[in-house]
């Protein structure tokens, strides 16, 4: 499929419509990161029930 790069104007021919080769190339360069460690808290459920008065109710 011949179309317009959406990037950079120029006329490419490629089975999906999106960037050049080239532009991709680009774009991969520019937003590259390395992966990082995130340290987290351990999980600690919260206690979202409370007693009921008439469950604690002595009798």
């Amino acid at each position: 499929m011949e179309f317009t790069c959406p990037r950079c104007s120029s006329t490419v021919e490629t089975r999906f419509y999106g960037p050049c080769e080239s532009c991709r190339t680009q774009l991969r360069d520019a937003f590259r990161s390395e992966g990082r460690v995130v340290q987290l808290a351990e999980y600690e459920p919260k206690m979202n029930v409370t007693p009921n008065a008439v469950a604690l109710k002595d009798d």
